[in-house]
């Protein structure tokens, strides 16, 4: 199902860089994804951003890489039934140890980090975990679905959840691990993040758009920052299959967009 797509090392003590394993998307990139690396993954809802994140950690696990897949919003066997769909084989990617799903309460998260906060008089400690990773798992690649889901159990606590986010972005750096972080966007987004702390943080951000033309959707894709790194700077066509998402990296998307 996966094909091996290298991992790209440069010379000694130069970046490390991961692909997604994606057709067509890495073509999108010069050398790939900087190792290490937390990409924000935007868009609105039925846009791919879930199918991206879990097909890319499938494609990793499938490689002998560990990957921890976050959810604060559907079921550990909604998940897997999804993968399924696709013909991922998830759960033997689970019984080897290198897929593992995790369901959080972002509500507990809420009540943990207020709970801290109001202890610290506002001062959350630096060696603070925001979350718990289950038993020895040393993730390479994280999924988490979604800062959205997050934000929304902060409501009205917008210092609590900036703090939290800037928390979970210091624990993923301390991890190493590589992360795809989905927020939920306008089908056209205009902004790509909950409060913009998120945008500011990540190192790229990756933007999926359900776009309308007359009487038909049409998926899109597009690299909109990798910092650092040279990409393709332009919005391409993305297809839904039934083995998973295939990007078209020379068919431009353009003109005649409605956000409606």
């Amino acid at each position: 199902q996966f094909k091996k797509v290298k991992i790209s090392e440069g010379k000694p003590d130069t970046k490390k860089y991961v692909f997604t394993g994606i057709k067509g998307f890495d073509e999108l990139l010069n050398k790939g994804i900087p190792k290490g690396s937390s990409i924000l993954v935007a868009g609105g809802a039925g846009s791919g951003k879930t199918i991206f994140a879990l097909q890319t950690l499938c494609y990793h696990a499938s490689h002998g890489e560990k990957c921890f897949y976050m959810s604060f919003e559907e079921s550990e066997q909604r998940l897997i039934n999804h993968m399924k769909d696709f013909g991922w084989n998830p759960e033997k990617l689970i019984k080897s140890g290198n897929l593992v799903i995790k369901r959080y309460s972002p509500f507990e998260i809420t009540r943990t980090i207020e709970a801290m906060l109001e202890k610290e008089k506002g001062e959350l400690l630096i060696d603070l975990d925001p979350v718990i990773l289950p038993g020895n798992i040393k993730p390479t690649f994280i999924g988490l679905d979604s800062l959205t889901a997050i934000a929304s159990a902060f409501t009205g606590k917008e210092d609590s959840y900036r703090i939290y986010i800037e928390q979970l972005f210091r624990f993923f750096e301390k991890l190493g691990s590589t992360n795809l972080l989905i927020t939920e966007t306008k089908q056209i987004p205009e902004i790509f993040s909950t409060t913009g702390v998120e945008e500011f943080l990540a190192d790229g951000v990756i933007v999926f758009y359900n776009i309308k033309r007359e009487d038909v959707r049409e998926n899109a894709i597009e690299i909109l920052k990798l910092r650092g790194e040279h990409h393709k700077k332009k919005i391409v066509a993305m297809e839904i299959t039934d083995t998973g998402i295939v990007i078209y990296p020379d068919q431009e998307v353009f003109g005649g967009i409605e956000t409606s």
